[in-house]
């Protein structure tokens, strides 16, 4: 349940900055808002899915992140190329990080469709770092947007005071903004190298059992 909840509010969060980008004319908003729907709606599938189980939605899929990452780049190469400041506040390593997360994800899909689908336990880290990367997006967002988000937050529900002031300090906000990172490289570890999941037995029909979200 806690696993629907959150890939429901995942994706309905993402739709909603796409909408909010596109009406403020925010390009990049408006790719990062789709990147983080396909990467909880790929997570999801992945997980829901029998092994070896594709469909023509996965090459569809597999064109937002190759676009995007593509796109990407370009426009850190030419803020490169661009004197001075960037006009939007994000720099240009900015821009490569995001591409090669995007190149990545979308190598990933070839990857995927080239061997017929998710076999075994390699569907939990394809998983695994989709969700957390998506929720890294949105900390991020959250976190480290202008003004200090949190406590407009908190400002307009009436609870603007001394304590949460100096509670959202911003090495707290940095913090909580880069936190599902290094919880994506534990638990990528955690599942690789050591038995942290239970290999359970093929029924004798061959269907195999779908993975919780």
């Amino acid at each position: 349940m806690a696993g629907r909840v959150f890939v429901g509010s995942m994706l309905a969060m993402a739709a909603g900055a796409v909408y909010l980008a596109i009406v403020k004319h925010q390009p990049n908003n408006i790719g990062g808002g789709i990147f983080t729907f396909y990467l909880i709606l790929t997570a999801w599938l992945t997980a829901r899915r029998a092994d070896g189980e594709t469909s023509k939605f996965d090459w569809v899929a597999f064109l937002i992140p190759l676009a995007l990452g593509t796109l990407t780049w370009f426009s850190g190469v030419e803020k490169m190329r661009t004197a001075g400041p960037p006009k939007d506040g994000v720099p240009a390593g900015m821009h490569f990080f995001m591409g090669c997360i995007m190149l990545l994800a979308a190598a990933g899909d070839v990857r995927m469709l080239a061997r017929g689908g998710v076999l075994g336990t390699k569907r939990i880290p394809r998983h695994l770092w989709r969700m957390c990367f998506g929720l890294f997006i949105a900390t991020g967002s959250f976190f480290l947007g202008p003004a200090n988000r949190p406590l407009r937050l908190l400002a307009a529900v009436g609870l603007r005071q001394k304590l949460f002031r100096e509670l959202f300090r911003q090495e707290v906000l940095l913090f909580l903004a880069v936190l599902p990172l290094p919880l994506l490289i534990f638990w990528l570890i955690r599942v690789r190298f050591t038995n942290a999941y239970i290999r359970h037995p093929v029924p004798s029909g061959g269907k195999v059992q779908s993975l919780p979200t």
